[in-house]
């Protein structure tokens, strides 16, 4: 069984790693456009609306994108002065409450919400409310749903890993998402080493 919580979490965790290599190239791409859209404005005088539009799409894209991917490297911002220097058991309980209590009805509820206006925007192939604007607007909304899935998928990886560490199976949590060792860890583990 403790077998089967870990391959479902390294899955997931391949699927985040996947889509947030793909994904980040976009920020090469976002910078590029900027620039060109700076140059054109500022030096030769002239302007694409549809070229404004990309840029702040590719953004869009690319930070809804890599959501789980950054959950996943424990990117996102925390106020870790309690959750740091914590022993592993201990962030592993905060993991599956915070995953379980916030993060996995978060994105239930950025799900239910936003079905609805994605669906509406496909029916009718929604673009860019700009004259000369990009088409193709309903296929950035649908990031949003992408957004809540990868998300939703990452926490029940966390859910997966706190799991494995309280069944005593540490050595099972897939690489990309093990803690770091804290100050407590090696401490506690010297001491039942001297036991």
């Amino acid at each position: 069984m403790m077998r089967l919580i870990a391959g479902i979490a390294g899955v997931i965790c391949w699927i985040n790693w996947i889509i947030g290599q793909v994904f980040s190239w976009l920020s090469l791409g976002i910078v590029l456009v900027c620039f060109t859209v700076v140059v054109q404005r500022y030096v030769f005088a002239i302007s694409y609306v549809w070229m404004q539009d990309l840029y702040i799409w590719l953004s869009g894209a690319m930070f809804t994108a890599v959501a789980g991917f950054a959950l996943m490297r424990d990117d996102h911002v925390r106020v870790d002065i309690f959750y740091r220097p914590a022993t592993v058991r201990r962030r592993a309980l905060v993991d599956l409450v915070g995953a379980l209590i916030f993060l996995l009805p978060f994105t239930a509820v950025v799900y239910v919400y936003s079905m609805p206006f994605v669906q509406r925007a496909w029916s009718y192939t929604e673009g860019s409310a700009n004259v000369g604007g990009m088409p193709g607007l309903y296929i950035l909304k649908t990031f949003i749903i992408a957004f809540a899935a990868l998300l939703a998928l990452q926490g029940i990886a966390m859910i997966c890993r706190s799991i494995l560490i309280f069944g005593g199976r540490s050595d099972l949590v897939p690489r990309r998402i093990q803690y770091p060792v804290s100050a407590n860890d090696a401490a506690a583990a010297a001491i039942e080493g001297s036991h």
